[in-house]
């Protein structure tokens, strides 16, 4: 009697738990469909939704029209999203570019990415639910308030798109140029998911397999095959387009090593020396930008040369200013508003070297994510003001750095209007610096310069091998965007000096590391200087002795060893699925073929 009770009481009390653990199992699944309706629908009450049958469709012909707006929304997101964050290495540009319209000084480069981030994870969170929806068997039903957001989001991201076509052409080429770095990661990366996701579409394609043998033997079937017929159709579609969607990605995947070219895939003897370093306007991240204090920073890193911008004053003293008014980087609008808008060369020296050229850079901090000064650089950096040339020559010539500048013709009007070359060309002279020193970039009375400078080495630009040697030029500075596009190997044929700017991102330098460039004008010196080998930088796995005939011989038997390696394996995972999917995929006659070639082959190695 005691044991009778005893055991109906265990049943009763396993009963009791099976149905807590069945209570919070649906009440999970419940809170789980909730979360989806509400974030999709907008319907953030549980009901019991009446599934449709595998096969029919999932929505109407509305909805289903949204659901392609919102794929398109998240896909133009997404690229946006990649071409503004490749474009990183042009973000000061483009707050600079924006200050010139709207005189105001503004991370803008770093909130539109903010924005495309947003617009990203909206459609991407937003495709989730959708996909989970649909693979719960729910009907789809977009609220109203999503739908006006997808339209706007699809307005937005075209309309920036269209932006930087019309405007930034050549920004395409970055995200173009990314590829060539990112290229076989993302090859890598894609192989591994798509490896990852074989094995769930292979058990959705059995469960359609047993979906449709189920449907074929179904009771009074010969009265309903009129009816069931579409149905059928619909399943035979999903397991075809699956499938075959899935064998021409991997198809394409595996074809894409054949339009991948990566200069960092190479091996290590054949990596050239690291690029020189020369400093854009002194170390502008770390002090304000074309002052001594921020060239004497750049020598304090080991820059190679320093790249400065030079105008002419109405007295004829050439001093160092990058924009053509005196706006962003003095204090000008509180001394002189008035003339705030005049250009940079329509001043005297008496009242440029008053103005302050470093309180604007303790208070804008021209770079996202710039380091905090020291108290002390804080303040050097806040008294610091227009250098004259003559100051900055004197630098290059007790440290012997490189000297790269970009010389700006005066306004109509000015006293050295035509003359202006000449006066910088006497004042580099009288300087005394070594000549060798000076990398001269203007175009302007050249022949002048040639004369009066013979040791000038002159640079020219983005020009054909041809008109180069017809000028006797063997340097170039050229935009990194423009030079991997147009004949780099031509020029390291023909012995050119390559020099590129304005390279920030260490991807980008390392590219032009692996490229074999001579030298780069950065901003980011801090960072680059502390590189000792390229990001990115894949070695040749595939060493081939000098020997020919051995090369070829032992190439022969790795390739031999690579399709023995694919039988097996592919003859392994045949006999899992055989395993995992009885009767659904495979008869019993390609089960005893793998084993019999499986056995054959262990023979064959033993006896080697």
């Amino acid at each position: 009697m005691e044991e009778t009770q005893a055991e109906s009481t265990g049943k009763s009390r396993n009963t009791i738990e099976n149905v807590s653990l069945w209570i919070e199992q649906f009440f999970n699944y419940k809170c789980y469909i909730t979360l989806l309706t509400g974030c999709y629908s907008c319907q953030w009450q549980y009901g019991e939704w009446e599934k449709p049958e595998l096969g029919s469709c999932c929505c109407s012909r509305k909805e289903q029209f949204f659901f392609l707006c919102l794929v398109t929304a998240f896909i133009l997101s997404v690229l946006f999203l990649f071409v503004w964050v490749e474009t990183s290495n042009e973000y000061n540009s483009f707050d600079w570019v924006v200050f010139l319209g709207t005189g105001c000084w503004f991370f803008w480069s770093i909130l539109v990415l903010c924005a495309g981030g947003i617009l990203t994870v909206y459609t991407s969170l937003l495709l989730l639910f959708g996909f989970l929806l649909l693979w719960e068997r729910i009907e789809l039903t977009l609220h109203t308030s999503h739908k006006v957001f997808i339209f706007l989001v699809i307005i937005l991201c075209s309309f920036l798109l269209g932006v930087l076509n019309q405007f930034w052409k050549d920004k395409w080429l970055i995200a173009g140029l990314s590829l060539q770095i990112f290229a076989p990661f993302v090859h890598l990366s894609l192989i591994t998911v798509m490896v990852i996701i074989s094995w769930p579409l292979a058990i959705c394609m059995a469960h359609l397999e047993t979906e449709v043998k189920r449907r074929y033997m179904m009771d009074n079937y010969e009265h309903e095959i009129l009816e069931k017929c579409n149905v059928f159709q619909r399943l035979r579609a999903l397991q075809v387009t699956a499938g075959l969607s899935f064998l021409i990605i991997l198809l394409c995947l595996y074809l894409m090593p054949l339009g991948i070219y990566s200069p960092c895939v190479l091996k290590k003897e054949n990596l050239g020396p690291k690029p020189a370093l020369f400093g854009h306007r002194g170390a502008p991240m770390l002090a304000p930008e074309n002052t001594m204090m921020s060239f004497e920073k750049a020598v304090e890193f080991g820059v190679s040369g320093l790249e400065t911008d030079i105008y002419v004053s109405v007295d004829h003293v050439p001093f160092l200013m990058h924009d053509y008014d005196l706006t962003r980087t003095t204090n000008i609008i509180e001394v002189l508003p008035s003339a705030a808008s005049n250009h940079s060369s329509n001043f005297n020296w008496t009242f440029l070297s008053s103005l302050n050229a470093g309180q604007w850079f303790l208070k804008h901090k021209p770079f996202f994510g710039m380091k905090p000064l020291s108290e002390a650089d804080q303040k050097r950096a806040g008294n610091q003001s227009i250098p004259q040339l003559s100051e900055f020559l004197e630098l290059a010539k007790r440290e012997e750095k490189i000297v790269l500048f970009d010389l700006f013709g005066p306004p109509p009007g000015h006293p050295l209007r035509n003359t202006f070359v000449r006066r910088v060309v006497r004042v580099i002279l009288d300087s005394k610096i070594e000549q060798r020193l000076i990398f001269w970039l203007p175009g302007f009375d050249r022949e002048y310069v040639k004369y009066m400078a013979p040791g000038f080495q002159h640079v020219g630009r983005l020009w054909s091998i041809e008109e180069l040697t017809q000028k006797n030029i063997s340097i170039i500075n050229v935009d990194y965007k423009r030079l991997f596009y147009s004949g780099l190997r031509d020029y390291k044929k023909a012995k050119i000096y390559i020099h590129v700017y304005v390279i920030n991102e260490p991807w980008l330098f390392s590219l032009a590391w692996c490229s074999n460039v001579n030298s780069v004008t950065t901003d980011n010196i801090e960072l680059l200087s502390q590189l000792s080998h390229p990001l990115f930088f894949m070695m040749s796995a595939l060493r081939v002795k000098e020997d020919e005939e051995h090369g070829t011989r032992h190439l022969s038997q790795i390739l031999a060893r690579v399709r023995v390696t694919v039988r097996i394996a592919a003859d392994t995972r045949l006999l899992l699925a055989h395993v995992a999917f009885p009767g659904c995929c495979f008869c019993d006659y390609h089960r005893r073929y793998i084993l019999l070639s499986l056995g054959k082959r262990a023979e064959k190695r033993k006896v080697a």
